[in-house]
This record gives structure tokens, C-alpha cells and sequence, in this order.
């Protein structure tokens, strides 16, 4: 193979490689990412926890408009409606409460 066919070959190879780089920023199939958010769903059990973007989210609690999270180990209240939360250098957000899960909102 020549100089020149390779380039474009190692390229590729580049590109995929930093692509699943940024995609693993999440744990499990109850996190979905793009390239600095992620969209996550806890089971509201006292065990769920997920590492997002390379901090760990833990459900502690939850009502109908309102749950407890610890983010990167600092214990956060998200209300429906309410703007982002600044915490472990991530921006978090509460998507959703059902009787069985919470879904949050992570970004960079």
C-alpha cells in the first residue's frame, strides 16, 4: 500500500476511534449520549446509579415533581421546569418522573 492510500485509510481508523471515544461517556443501556449531552433513566430504586460523562449519578429519592440526586458525590433537588443544576463541572436536568424511573439531562 503507498503513502498516499493509507492516509485516507488511517484517517478513518482516526475518526472512529475518537468517535467511540466520546460516545463512552456512558455506562449502560439506561444512557443514551451525543457528543456532550446525555439522556439518562434511573430506576427509582435505592441501588440505580450510572456513570454519565465520567461522574457518577445515584437516585436517592423521588415524589411527583421532585428528586434527590447524588451527582459527582454532591447530594442535588431537581424540580420539573426547573433551569439546570451546575454540579461536577455538568449541567443536570430533570426530564421526567414516572412511579418507576427518573430521567435526568446531563450536559457539558
Amino acid at each position: 500500500m503507498t503513502k498516499t492510500a493509507a492516509r485516507p485509510l488511517a484517517a478513518l481508523f482516526t475518526a472512529a476511534a475518537l468517535g467511540l471515544g466520546l460516545l463512552t461517556g456512558c455506562s449502560n443501556d439506561n444512557v443514551s449520549c451525543g457528543l456532550d449531552q446525555c439522556t439518562v433513566t434511573l430506576d427509582r430504586t435505592v441501588d440505580a446509579s450510572v456513570s454519565v460523562l465520567g461522574v457518577e449519578a445515584k437516585f436517592v429519592s423521588a415524589d411527583e415533581n421532585t428528586a434527590t440526586l447524588e451527582v459527582a458525590g454532591e447530594q442535588i433537588q431537581l424540580t420539573r421546569g426547573q433551569a439546570a443544576v451546575d454540579v461536577g463541572g455538568l449541567q443536570v436536568s430533570l426530564d421526567s418522573i414516572t412511579s418507576d424511573t427518573v430521567g435526568i439531562q446531563v450536559s457539558r
